[in-house]
């Protein structure tokens, strides 16, 4: 398996379509562009799309397969960024973490604002859950986060980006998707995708907003992410309750309803080690306003 097979699965999967792939972000030939996808899809032993008449479709496996290729090409850049900055050491750098998932939308207005203010630094991508990325903030290893607000890290301050309200994910096929808003108790007796303990943040929100609601759920399948738990739910035909960032990674198959009433909400934070005197993250912090309207915008 080599970085372009996966280059090519990401373009694809982005694309919804081999020849627009091909021509817009590729430039390269429909039918080389399908020969090394099946060369990727006999290196994984696994279908990971089917071909439509109007473009494809990712599997299952496809869609699992498409988290871990988008965190391989990221450590990859970070990878060459940290290369670069030992052989060019009077760059500045400044490294910033994203809970997994959430880089679609911070990072490139992120990267924007960095970039016009100060085009002479390097920035390196950390991408991962949220309790290990506090943790590298903490050490120091990464200078600043789009992540949950984690407990028992004193040396750490946080800036609300979002309060993102909690949503119920289903098979578009469901009964219940043909409701416009959904009570926690029509979840009963439904097949239940909990929230792992790798990111406590989230669960705690759910468990506590259920507890609140009456409602006892047992999951039958655990989630660590968002990505993970789209691809649960269509493959179990089960329920979950997760942050309404999940609907960026629906397919075909999954959809979205709000919950009736007052949904819980799950903020998502920008943290930063209090004690860290980067000019960098002084820019930064007095950019949030900016960044936020322009997330929102592009959202």
């Amino acid at each position: 398996m080599e970085l372009r097979h996966l280059r090519y699965f990401v373009a694809i999967a982005e694309a919804g379509s081999l020849t627009a792939a091909a021509a817009r972000k590729l430039h390269t030939s429909q039918p080389s562009l399908s020969r090394q996808i099946r060369d990727l899809e006999e290196e994984v032993g696994a279908q990971l799309l089917t071909r439509r008449a109007r473009g494809v479709e990712l599997t299952a496996a496809g869609r699992t397969f498409l988290d871990h290729a988008r965190l391989v090409l990221s450590q990859v850049d970070a990878a060459g960024e940290a290369a670069r900055r030992v052989a060019h050491p009077s760059k500045p750098c400044f490294t910033m973490g994203f809970l997994t998932g959430h880089e679609l939308t911070w990072m490139p207005e992120a990267l924007r604002i960095l970039r016009d203010e100060l085009p002479n630094i390097n920035v390196m991508i950390s991408s991962q859950y949220s309790p290990p990325l506090a943790e590298a903030i903490s050490k120091g290893n990464v200078d600043a986060g789009f992540l949950r607000r984690e407990r028992d890290v004193p040396e750490l301050a946080f800036r609300t980006l979002v309060k993102e309200p909690i949503v119920v994910v289903l098979p578009s096929n469901h009964v219940l998707a043909a409701r416009t808003a959904i009570s926690p108790g029509d979840l009963v007796g439904e097949t239940f995708v909990g929230v792992s303990r790798t990111a406590p943040v989230v669960r705690a929100v759910i468990d506590n907003y259920l507890k609140r609601s009456g409602i006892n759920l047992k999951p039958a399948h655990e989630t660590e992410h968002v990505v993970m738990g789209v691809s649960l739910i269509a493959s179990t035909g089960g329920v979950a309750l997760l942050p309404a960032y999940a609907q960026n990674f629906l397919t075909r198959t999954v959809t979205s309803r709000p919950l009736k009433g007052a949904a819980p909400t799950v903020d998502l934070v920008f943290g930063y080690k209090k004690s860290n005197p980067s000019p960098v993250l002084k820019l930064l912090l007095s950019k949030l306003d900016e960044l936020i309207n322009r997330a929102s915008n592009k959202a």
